[in-house]
């Protein structure tokens, strides 16, 4: 199954305190996916924790790492699919969600970009394949 909401806010930010940032997010307390990774290199304990690659956080601060298997992005939705190992680390119950984006077209040309650069780092094996995005 897939889970479907409208996000009407959208978040890209290249330096967050050390940290690359993109997400979408329906208004105030609603469902929210954030995709993030660290700037600079991972620690030496990183690797061994798996930590190493971007993360995926959720509503309730729920956090997985490198486990996006697809994400597809248009000009009016971001479509993400999930490894089913990590569903329980994210509280959540579909490996698909389908975020409708209501923002403007400038918030989804960033999102573009830095989405793509976030998916992109960390352990190769993590890496999405990823429709819709720069090469």
């Amino acid at each position: 199954m897939t889970y479907r909401f409208t996000a009407r806010a959208v978040a890209a930010e290249a330096d967050v305190e050390g940290e690359m940032q993109a997400g979408v997010a329906e208004e105030d307390e609603g469902f929210f996916l954030l995709f993030t990774r660290a700037l600079g290199e991972p620690s030496a304990q990183d690797v061994p924790l798996g930590l190493d690659t971007y993360q995926v956080t959720t509503p309730d601060e729920c956090t997985a790492y490198g486990c996006v298997r697809e994400a597809t992005l248009t000009d009016t939705s971001l479509t993400v699919t999930l490894d089913p190992a990590c569903l329980d680390d994210l509280e959540l119950d579909d490996t698909t969600i389908e975020a409708v984006l209501d923002v403007p077209a400038e918030s989804i040309a960033e999102l573009r970009t830095v989405l793509a650069k976030v998916l992109t780092s960390g352990r190769e094996e993590s890496h999405p394949l990823l429709t819709g995005f720069p090469t």
